[in-house]
């Protein structure tokens, strides 16, 4: 059972989490971008991650979740707090962490049921668009702040010396 891709994949998802915790942390849920707030666009990112990195046609929502409410076309009047979008956000490590330590490099290669795309294409889709969002709501906290929220790579796995580089 090969796993050294896996092994990669694990560690950059891990770098992934940490990075999006830093920006949730240092972010301005209150702030609007392209005519809605942060917290939105942080949900967004956020549901899309936990619908399309495992299986998109295969998915729940979670408790919270209302029509729309992951939408960046639609407001909505329920409004996700810091600490809601946290938990969220941790739920969502704790089950792609789970299913990555399932996969073998060989499954990579597969396309889950009801899908057009193998695993490793899905895994990719996510990087790609969970680092388009986290990289504008960045740049709104350093226009508000002067200050960069720290971006972490794998050598920042062990931990960081604070939110601000």
């Amino acid at each position: 059972m090969n796993r050294e891709l896996i092994k990669v994949i694990e560690k950059h998802t891990e770098v992934l989490f940490q990075n999006a915790n830093i920006m949730l942390q240092t972010c301005n849920l209150d702030f609007i971008l392209c005519d809605m707030p942060i917290w939105k666009h942080v949900y967004h990112m956020l549901h899309s991650c936990d619908q399309w990195f495992i299986n998109p046609y295969h998915y729940t929502d979670p408790d919270f979740h209302e029509p729309d409410l992951n939408s960046l076309d639609i407001m909505s009047e329920k409004v996700l707090s810091r600490e809601v979008l946290l938990k969220y956000l941790e739920n969502i490590r704790i089950k792609i962490m789970r299913y990555t330590d399932s996969l073998t490099d060989d499954m990579l290669y597969e396309i889950p049921q009801d899908c057009s795309e193998t695993r490793l294409s899905l895994i990719l889709l996510q990087y790609r668009h969970f680092y388009a969002h986290l990289g504008n709501i960045n740049a709104v906290t350093i226009m508000e702040t002067n200050k960069w929220p720290r971006v972490i790579g794998l050598s920042g796995l062990n931990g960081t010396e604070g939110f601000y580089e």
